[in-house]
């Protein structure tokens, strides 16, 4: 299961380096804070069990955070620049 941390620290960290190139730093900022924690995890030796809740309790605050951003945070009618 830490080998699935691994990849997930792997695909967050290109995709910070694809934002930080598509001029999208605080963006960037953010997926490398993911890499980092992902990382960090893949290296704790948890058990499987630990590594689904750590991995529920992400999403839960991942949907909870992009539910209030695209709520309340995003004016509607602006798209691009």
């Amino acid at each position: 299961m830490e080998r699935m941390y691994r990849v997930l620290g792997f695909w967050t960290g290109i995709f910070a380096v694809m934002f930080y190139l598509g001029h999208m730093p605080t963006t960037a900022l953010i997926f490398l804070a993911q890499t980092g924690f992902f990382v960090f995890l893949s290296y704790l030796k948890l058990s499987e069990r630990m590594y689904i809740y750590v991995f529920g309790a992400y999403l839960t605050v991942f949907f909870v955070a992009f539910t209030y951003w695209t709520t309340f945070m995003m004016v509607p009618g602006q798209g691009g620049h």
